[in-house]
């Protein structure tokens, strides 16, 4: 199972010229891997690139993509992971989509998509990630 960071995503949608390619060429390995996941977090995230919220679903049927919720032990540590966040001088006043979106890859034990690990590597060192 992948959770899709929402950069990935974002890549096809906007058919960004340095990442598009390989972002889709990302996506479709994981496909055959198995399923493919994005949380309430990527979805809102994803939300200003679509007309619609029928627009979006669209993309996301296409892509076979699945919106899973996020569950009380992940809203848990991605807490967790932005207090730590906080206390090593992070500036940022609310918890981060990558905290939510790190915390329900490692709650559910799955690989992450993404093409900026560095949050990811520095707060949830255990996630698998797949990434440039």
């Amino acid at each position: 199972m992948t959770l899709v960071d929402t950069n990935v995503l974002i890549d096809l949608v906007q058919d960004d010229p340095t990442w598009a390619a390989w972002s889709e060429a990302q996506l479709f390995d994981a496909q055959k891997q198995g399923a493919l996941y994005i949380n309430a977090v990527a979805y809102a995230e994803l939300m200003p690139a679509f007309d619609d919220m029928a627009a979006l679903d669209r993309f996301l049927n296409l892509a076979k993509i699945t919106v899973k919720d996020i569950s009380r032990p992940t809203a848990y540590l991605a807490g967790t992971a932005f207090l730590r966040y906080r206390r090593l001088k992070g500036t940022k006043t609310g918890v981060l989509a990558d905290f939510f979106i790190g915390a329900q890859a490692q709650t559910e034990g799955w690989t992450i998509l993404t093409r900026d690990a560095a949050r990811y590597k520095t707060y949830f060192p255990e996630v698998k990630l797949i990434c440039p």
